[in-house]
């Protein structure tokens, strides 16, 4: 099959700029969306309700992207159609393939570089968004994080902070191995230091037992049972670590590899580190499925059938993505299966279609 290089330029230049207009328009309307909302939740606080929103917006430019494609592709397809600049071309011996291609490749050009490069931009600004979400509107004070030193929690109180420090967690959070309290006294005034092989979590405390208590006084003492007052609840240290969208993709998967020695289930940050690595795929099906709307439209085609079919392609997509994702979700299929199967099902199902219309 062979592209001609002036065609294929123009076509992709087409589809450049009304992508750039749709990435524009959503992304405007998406921001203005997020800062009412944020602005809600903070009282009337226009400064922080901005700060907020700009930076969720990366986050949500993110999640809006395959429409992006999905319906600039189809504006560039529709106005190539009206101005019959796609019938010249078909007239001429030019397959659907041949002018399509170089858009699929856009395609899978933005998803690569949206995986790659943009996400890890995305990510720090949502893990920044959600820090200060948390200390202004939330007010939440725990923290945990997976380091290849363990797992280190924090928990505080008006009276001051305990960090901690465990090899490994069992029982789905509610009992830490090799573990080190550090004890603080506001602001940041060290009390103790505890040293135990485990810790339980009770009802409203930490059980410690066989521990080895360090104070500024008494350097060692040993104690058969210390307890320790907590908030904590094993759902709330299971929720306490960074979201899979607060994290890069390129650090995925060394926090997989600490989450995962530390004792804790790692597929929820699997199954999005694998629907990152799809997105090329899924975008690149956008691209074929805009084609399917819009190849056969001619002067008589009003572009309301067009941008409607879209909208309701786009529903049904995101539908089964989102019910195959929340599967995934819920270990009910593999994380694999659960982040590729709708990108490969929208890309057969795309090329199918295109097949079809090239055929008939």
């Amino acid at each position: 099959m062979h592209l001609s290089p002036t065609l294929s330029a123009y076509i992709a230049r087409q589809l450049i700029v009304w992508l750039a207009i749709m990435a524009v328009g959503l992304s405007s309307l998406v921001f203005l969306l997020s800062f009412v909302e944020q602005l809600r939740r903070a009282s009337g606080q226009a400064g922080l309700a901005m700060e907020l929103a700009i930076l969720q917006l990366p986050f949500l430019f993110q999640k809006t992207l395959p429409f992006i494609i999905l319906f600039g592709s189809m504006m560039a397809f529709w106005r190539l159609s009206r101005s019959n600049e796609l019938v010249v071309a078909r007239s001429a011996g030019i397959s659907a393939w041949q002018f399509l291609l170089p858009a699929v490749f856009i395609g899978f050009v933005i998803g690569g570089i949206q995986t790659t490069v943009f996400n890890p931009l995305a990510s720090s600004m949502l893990a920044r968004f959600e820090q200060v979400d948390a200390e202004y509107l939330r007010h939440t004070s725990s923290r945990l994080s997976v380091s290849p030193t363990g797992v280190w929690l924090r928990q505080g109180n008006d009276g001051g902070q305990t960090v901690i420090n465990a090899q490994r967690i069992a029982m789905d959070g509610a009992e830490l191995l090799t573990v080190i309290f550090f004890v603080f006294e506001n602001p940041d005034r060290f009390i103790k230091r505890i040293d135990a092989e485990s810790a339980v979590l009770r009802d409203g405390y930490w059980q410690i037992r066989n521990a080895n208590l360090s104070t500024l006084d008494d350097p060692r003492q040993h104690v058969d049972e210390y307890r320790i007052d907590t908030d904590l609840t094993p759902d709330k240290i299971a929720n306490s670590f960074a979201s899979p969208e607060t994290l890069s993709f390129w650090a995925i998967p060394g926090f997989l590899d600490a989450l995962e020695a530390a004792g804790f289930s790692g597929h929820r940050h699997r199954l999005y580190w694998h629907s990152l690595l799809a997105m090329p795929l899924t975008l690149g099906a956008m691209v074929l499925f805009a084609a399917v709307f819009t190849l056969k439209i001619g002067t008589r085609t009003s572009a309301s059938r067009t941008i409607g079919a879209g909208v309701i392609c786009s529903f049904l997509l995101y539908f089964m993505s989102d019910v195959i994702h929340a599967m995934g979700l819920s270990a009910n299929l593999p994380a694999v299966m659960a982040a590729w199967s709708p990108a490969a099902l929208a890309t057969m199902l795309a090329m199918a279609m295109v097949f079809h219309l090239e055929d008939g």
